[in-house]
């Protein structure tokens, strides 16, 4: 069975999608952006996208009942991979080791014009 998260701590989705779903012990969340929820704005600059988008895959896991260091594996779209040394280096800092499995990638564009979006699958504990 398939069971739909949402939470109002993170942006509404923009499409006919789920926030997260939880299948099982997994989770799995539809991509984020660096949307501010109440705004649906996003930040400026790809730092601030980036930690936006750790606030609200924080906030989606944890509605799904687990956190960050649930996650197992976790896929990351740029806008331009000359950006990936700045979201690498915040991206590291939202994990405890061991780190998830990761796929980072070059996009050629992503919804709102984002400059990053992240996705990812948790196990909960």
């Amino acid at each position: 069975m398939k069971k739909p998260i949402h939470t109002k701590q993170a942006p509404d989705a923009i499409g006919p999608y789920s926030q997260a779903v939880v299948v099982g012990d997994f989770v799995y969340t539809s991509g984020q952006l660096g949307l501010d929820p109440e705004t649906m704005e996003l930040e400026k600059g790809v730092e601030k996208q980036t930690e936006r988008v750790f606030k609200n895959l924080e906030a989606v896991l944890q509605a799904a009942g687990c956190g960050l260091n649930d996650v197992v594996k976790a896929m990351v779209f740029l806008k331009d991979m000359d950006d990936f040394a700045k979201v690498n280096d915040i991206y590291g800092k939202q994990f405890d080791e061991p780190f998830p499995a990761r796929s980072a990638v070059e996009v050629a564009r992503l919804p709102k014009d984002a400059l990053v979006e992240i996705e990812v699958i948790a196990k909960k504990q």
